[in-house]
């Protein structure tokens, strides 16, 4: 018998600044939606709706704002309710954030680019450091020069 698999992997534009909440038990949830182009001429996107947790959220709502590119990695989720005016069923589908990478640096260039940090839901605390990356030649890769 097969495993299930609920995986979800996407890139796009965030919609607005993410928003930030807590549980009554005190864990901090961030949430915000993302923009996804299509591979189609006709300008289109699908919009998800992203929820981060914890130590990610809190990455999430230092460094992300409308109009910023992440890769959001994570597992769909689907959530039901009654709708209190109409008494009818609802339900939508969301992502659960495991990683988000941030892909751009921030509009008012206090950080470089190429330096920002990717949220984890690991826990560590290790501290990221501004890299410069200096003139990428074009040189082939010689294969016996790397160490494993």
């Amino acid at each position: 018998m097969a495993r299930s698999i609920n995986q979800v992997i996407l890139l796009g534009r965030l919609t607005r600044d993410p928003e930030q909440r807590s549980t009554s038990s005190g864990k901090t949830i961030a949430t915000f939606s993302i923009a996804v182009d299509r591979a189609t001429q006709d300008d289109t996107a699908d919009f998800f709706e992203i929820t981060a947790w914890e130590k990610l959220a809190e990455l999430v709502m230092q460094y992300l704002s409308k109009g910023r590119r992440v890769l959001v990695q994570g597992r769909l989720r689907q959530d039901s309710w009654d709708d209190k005016e109409t008494g009818k069923k609802r339900s939508s589908v969301g992502v659960t954030a495991t990683d988000v990478t941030f892909l751009d640096g921030p509009s008012d260039g206090a950080r470089p680019s190429s330096s920002a940090p990717s949220g984890s839901n690991s826990g560590s605390s290790k501290k990221t450091e501004d890299v410069v990356i200096e003139d990428i030649d074009d040189k082939p890769i010689d294969l016996s020069e790397i160490p494993f």
